[in-house]
């Protein structure tokens, strides 16, 4: 039950995290306590400007590349669709450095797909597929782009090897994303744990599916994606699991759920899934559990207040 100044009542029966006093707690750590944690290898920062945040992230993604470069490896990431800036400052600095991608392999997070499992095409406005050959390796020169059977998406076709494809190559170097409004990670929604029956564990080896969006995810997306409208905004999707995420040498969050205004639709959850207990109804709270870095906008790290001006 939560409780406001004499005021109780439920949680709402759509929201599969039901502990309330975690929920009090978490919402009550102030912006000057957000990056404090007890895990040192989880860290958290907060970058005030916009435009450093994405160039942090871009500079992260191409250190890596440019490192592994250096090294004579393969360079193996997990990388989301959003937020989307970071890869045209990526691709630009790929292109003033002459960066060559052809040791690059790349698995994305997830894709959009119907009722019946069908992944969006690369023609369908929304497809996550269009969006990274549109907004980042379409931006990078070809001659330094990495071949096309190096750029993978879990598409109906993919999915049944994903998981293997990306073992098979010694896993990720690093896994890139964001975190749901409902807590998700990738599109691993909170309502998956209900399978798990608190076995934590077995929750962690969990791998890439076709799964049904959670009505959180479906609001959050058709908002900053879909101009609001939640008719446009596909039912199911296909998605990497909390093994392929743990499984990575490294984990690079990054939260960007500000709309201006001092408005923010992920203050608590960033809070919750750093700050909570890990639980498999909050699946990126598994981020605590290893070394993670995770990068918050400003506008997100702010107070959680009723504001009803």
């Amino acid at each position: 039950m939560a409780t406001q100044t004499g005021f109780t009542y439920d949680l709402a029966k759509f929201i599969d995290f039901r502990e309330a006093e975690a929920c009090d707690r978490v919402r009550r750590i102030s912006r000057a306590e957000l990056t404090e944690h007890a895990n040192p290898d989880f860290r958290i920062s907060v970058v005030d400007d916009p435009a450093s945040f994405y160039r942090a992230f871009a500079d992260d993604l191409v250190g890596r590349i440019r490192a592994a470069r250096d090294e004579g490896r393969q360079f193996v990431a997990i990388l989301p669709v959003g937020p989307m800036p970071q890869y045209e400052l990526a691709a630009r600095t790929i292109n003033e450095e002459r960066l060559s991608l052809a040791h690059v392999h790349t698995f994305n997070m997830d894709e959009y797909a119907s009722e019946t499992g069908v992944t969006a095409p690369p023609s369908w406005p929304g497809s996550f597929q269009r969006a990274m050959l549109d907004r980042f390796f379409g931006l990078v020169e070809p001659a330094l782009r990495p071949p096309g059977d190096q750029i993978r998406f879990p598409t109906t076709d993919a999915l049944a090897d994903y998981s293997a494809r990306i073992e098979d190559l010694g896993g990720a170097d690093v896994c890139y994303g964001g975190i749901g409004w409902c807590g998700h990670i990738a599109f691993w929604e909170s309502h998956l744990g209900h399978e798990f029956e608190g076995d934590l564990e077995a929750y962690k080896q969990a791998g890439a599916r076709l799964v049904e969006l959670h009505p959180m995810t479906i609001m959050q997306n058709a908002l900053h994606s879909f101009g609001g409208d939640w008719s446009w905004v596909p039912p199911k999707a296909n998605t990497i699991g909390p093994r392929e995420i743990l499984g990575a040498r490294h984990r690079s969050f990054w939260l960007d759920g500000d709309l201006g205004g001092g408005v923010s639709w992920q203050r608590f959850i960033a809070r919750l899934v750093a700050h909570g207990p890990v639980s498999e109804f909050v699946p990126g709270s598994i981020l605590q559990t290893a070394p993670t870095d995770y990068t918050i906008l400003g506008g997100v790290a702010d107070n959680v207040e009723i504001d009803m001006a």
